[in-house]
């Protein structure tokens, strides 16, 4: 095996393979040379080679989303790193450890008109766990080797740089946050050797985060004395024993659960389209009273950010008396209510709090269990008259996609849909919802698939699927893996937001119009295409999009660019 010669890149990949980090998303260049040759030499490290650096980073942020372990990053000096930045964002905002290690010039090179150098040391550091920037080593080349003097400043460069990769990767371990490790490198930076020149080692110490339950009597005697208790998941990665810890709450009839999509939460007893509760009440002329009677007296909440934008606005102007949130690390005071913080996991939360739950008898579930059934019903038969649209194409999309797969969703008006409807429990569903952008979602869902054993299926909308078309720039697509690209031939959500009007300056500075398909990106990037235009077709081609085959499939629907947002918003109506 070789070793790069020089030693803070052998440090830097040492502490990676002493902490379990061994998924590497590397982007070619020169600079980055050492780490490069360390971690591709090593068989312990997967190294995966993706040009793009943003679709690099966000491929990498789809990994360590399925691990949930830390995967390092890998790129050159200059701009390259700044393309890591959305998907830095994204993981700081969704609690998903990345690791990004970016070469540098030496210190004494930077402004001063030398060729790809920028201001590196703390770039990032807004949306940043910690930045570690190392020092440079200590080198002379000369037959004689190093002086006295030097190998004495290069042991405090090597102590240096050793406690800044322990606070770094400690960090992004104990917390699920990206960090930042800046290595300036000095030419020659491509000499390897037989033996690593590194001889001592700062010891690793454990990391088990301390999350201790404080007593939890005062709160469970307010919440049995509560007739209107609501329990609201955000995004949440799929858990069998939260699943049935919160299905024994369920059951209690002063208790209504709100779940999204992206909770991975399922039980009859649970609200899963929130929109369609709330958007009915909102053209209700008792609004004001219904509001009220929905209006919980505890709000709980777990899980990350919440998609709804109707229940925010709702719990924001009919605020709980109380608002807890359980999360071992943060809060977000989302209502502008939070009242408490119990540090510690949902799984350890409801294992103590369900203990002394006693029912209380109310008839809060029970009548907005009637609100969802009627809905449900509604829902149905709207699916039954509506033309060919992106709402009845979700409709035959998500009741097609096979038991078990992983779903992954793009933002914008996918999210939105899939809110709408009943998806099959067996799916794991997941969305960038950190930062809610639409860049990087293809790249976010190709990473998730290398990782994921089961099948993934890709949604997404025609804007943010051309936005990221480089995802497809690589060679690990697994031919199991599966896109769909709803086009509606521009951005088909500013047409529900207010302020839309049919004016040119709108279709080209809000919807984006445009006439393009993605027909030959699928013959560039090797991808078996198919499309559909009408329900017959849709029907016709999902009858065996998913079956296998030896390259990936790419389903392309098009869909009225002018229909789509009359059809959602006259569901509301219709259900109302």
């Amino acid at each position: 095996m070789k070793y790069t010669s020089i030693p803070s890149a052998q440090t830097v990949v040492y502490h990676c393979k002493a902490r379990g980090i061994n998924h590497i998303v590397i982007s070619p260049g020169s600079r980055n040379a050492p780490l490069t040759i360390g971690f591709s030499e090593d068989p312990f490290f997967e190294c995966f080679s993706i040009v793009d650096e943003r679709c690099a980073a966000f491929f990498a942020l789809g990994m360590a989303q399925q691990l949930r372990k830390p995967v390092a990053l890998l790129c050159s000096s200059g701009s390259a790193l700044l393309n890591y930045y959305p998907a830095i964002a994204e993981a700081f905002y969704s609690d998903i450890p990345l690791v990004v290690i970016t070469a540098d010039r030496p210190p004494h090179k930077i402004d001063i008109g030398d060729g790809q150098t920028i201001r590196q040391e703390n770039v990032f550091q807004n949306h940043i766990g910690y930045s570690a920037n190392l020092k440079l080593d200590i080198r002379n080349n000369s037959p004689q080797g190093m002086t006295e003097e030097e190998s004495n400043q290069q042991e405090l460069v090597q102590k240096y740089n050793e406690d800044q990769l322990l606070m770094a990767l400690d960090m992004a371990l104990a917390d699920n946050i990206p960090v930042h490790m800046n290595v300036p490198f000095e030419e020659p930076l491509y000499g390897v050797l037989e033996k690593p020149v590194m001889t001592k080692h700062v010891a690793l110490k454990d990391i088990q985060p301390d999350h201790q339950l404080e007593d939890l009597d005062p709160f469970v005697e307010l919440w049995n004395a509560s007739k209107r208790k609501m329990i609201l998941v955000g995004v949440h990665y799929p858990d069998h024993e939260v699943q049935d810890l919160l299905d024994t709450v369920a059951n209690d009839p002063s208790v209504l659960v709100f779940t999204e999509t992206t909770s991975n939460l399922h039980h009859p007893n649970f609200f899963g389209s929130i929109d369609s509760i709330v958007a009915p009440i909102e053209k209700s002329s008792n609004k004001e009273a219904l509001f009220q009677e929905l209006r919980p007296d505890i709000l709980l909440t777990f899980g990350g950010l919440i998609v709804s934008k109707k229940i925010k606005a709702f719990l924001r102007k009919f605020k709980p008396k109380h608002h807890w949130h359980v999360d071992p690390k943060k809060a977000n005071d989302t209502f502008f209510c939070l009242s408490h913080h119990f540090r510690v996991g949902p799984k350890q939360f409801f294992k103590n709090f369900n203990t002394s739950l006693v029912p209380r008898e109310s008839n809060y579930f029970n009548y907005w269990n009637g609100v969802k059934k009627r809905y449900q019903l509604k829902r149905q038969e709207y699916m039954n008259q509506i033309a060919f649209s992106d709402m009845l194409a979700f409709y035959h999309i998500l009741n097609s996609i096979p038991h078990g797969y992983q779903l992954q969703l793009a933002n914008s008006s996918t999210i939105r849909y899939a809110q709408l409807f009943d998806l099959d429990p067996s799916l794991h569903v997941f969305c960038n919802r950190g930062t809610s952008g639409i860049d990087g979602s293809t790249s976010t869902a190709i990473g998730a698939s290398v990782i994921k054993q089961e099948p993934t299926l890709f949604i997404t909308g025609d804007l943010s699927f051309f936005y990221d078309s480089n995802a497809l720039w690589n060679s690990y697509m697994r031919s199991d893996f599966r896109i769909i690209v709803l086009n509606n031939e521009g951005g088909g959500i500013f047409r529900i937001l207010p302020g839309q009007e049919d004016t040119e300056n709108f279709e080209t500075f809000f919807e984006t119009v445009h006439q393009l398909d993605a027909s030959h990106l699928c013959s560039m990037f090797n991808m078996d295409y198919r499309w559909a235009a009408n329900e017959k077709d849709l029907g016709s081609e999902l009858s065996d999009f998913f079956a296998k085959s030896d390259k990936p499939k790419l389903l392309e629907i098009k869909t009225p660019r002018v229909l789509n947002n009359k059809i959602l918003l006259s569901y509301f109506d219709f259900i109302s």
